[in-house]
């Protein structure tokens, strides 16, 4: 009993803050999301109206499709590349004499180079991608014309829809792909080298190795990192609102900031309750799909 109660001690007063600052306001917006709340001092409630209003709303839905793209596609490009680099990194070099596994040369200096976007404000990096992807004087289309491939200059998001949103995507994957590179490489630099050392032996090559001993043992960090991944696309806020025109691309989080703007706060809230709901519902098949026996070693 003396040792449960020293837990509970140090856990009390975190816990009060944790249920005070993060279940109170979730609680709450489940709550004005049932109600007609103006921004003012009174909120009638009004039952399901929002929700109903909110699967009247055709704008809704084009904005959720978007979205829904975004938390299917992006966590997919961004933990392929990740993974790659961190193995590459970590055991893609040569065999060097007494190591089993070495990563390519100079792989500590690309750590910082991958990681470095991490360091940079979102907002800033949507102001740079947005001069990039200019069609006017951006550097990518500059690009391509000086290397005589005028042909393939785009109007690249202000122009047509899945060309924005796949514009999009790129930035949102090289803005986050240097932390999961990172991730990942701590990940297989804690396998022991005796593993790989027993694969080299039974003449497992590269790609083998990879997959039937360093993926398999890292399985875990990259099922954490795909719910986090998720959740980052999902919201894509502030990469989209300052970098795309709104014409050509909206996102649920960009939608739902217009109606607080707009002082719909009961409906905006309603939509922030469904992206939760679609938070939790995603975390919940990533992880029933990554479920598996424990691997130790």
């Amino acid at each position: 009993m003396d040792k449960y109660r020293f837990i509970v001690g140090f856990l009390a007063l975190p816990l009060l803050f944790y249920a005070v600052f993060v279940i109170s306001p979730f609680l709450q917006a489940i709550y004005y999301s049932f109600t007609d709340w103006a921004g003012g001092t009174t909120a009638n409630f009004v039952g399901g109206d929002n929700y109903v209003k909110m699967w009247n709303d055709e704008k809704f839905w084009d904005s959720l499709q978007s979205s829904l793209l975004l938390l299917v596609v992006v966590p997919l490009i961004t933990l392929t590349l990740g993974i790659f680099f961190a193995y590459m990194i970590t055991a893609g070099g040569r065999h060097r004499r007494g190591r089993a596994v070495s990563g390519v040369a100079g792989s500590s200096v690309y750590k910082i180079v991958y990681f470095f976007p991490q360091v940079l404000s979102i907002a800033l990096i949507a102001v740079v991608w947005q001069q990039v992807y200019s069609s006017r004087s951006g550097l990518l289309n500059g690009l391509l014309g000086s290397v005589g491939l005028e042909s393939l200059e785009q109007r690249w998001l202000g122009g047509d829809y899945k060309l924005a949103l796949f514009s999009t995507m790129a930035v949102i994957a090289w803005s986050f792909v240097g932390f999961y590179v990172v991730l990942f490489s701590a990940a297989m630099g804690a396998i022991p080298k005796d593993i790989y050392e027993a694969a080299l032996l039974d003449g497992a090559g590269r790609a083998a190795t990879f997959f039937r001993v360093t993926l398999p043992l890292i399985w875990d960090t990259v099922r954490t990192g795909w719910i986090y991944m998720g959740i980052q696309a999902l919201d894509a806020f502030a990469v989209v609102l300052i970098m795309v025109p709104p014409h050509a691309l909206k996102v649920t989080p960009v939608y739902l900031y217009e109606r607080f703007r707009e002082g719909q706060f009961g409906y905006a809230t309603a939509i922030g309750v469904v992206l939760l709901v679609l938070s939790m519902i995603f975390t919940l098949i990533v992880m029933r799909i990554g479920r598996r026996d424990q691997i130790e070693y």
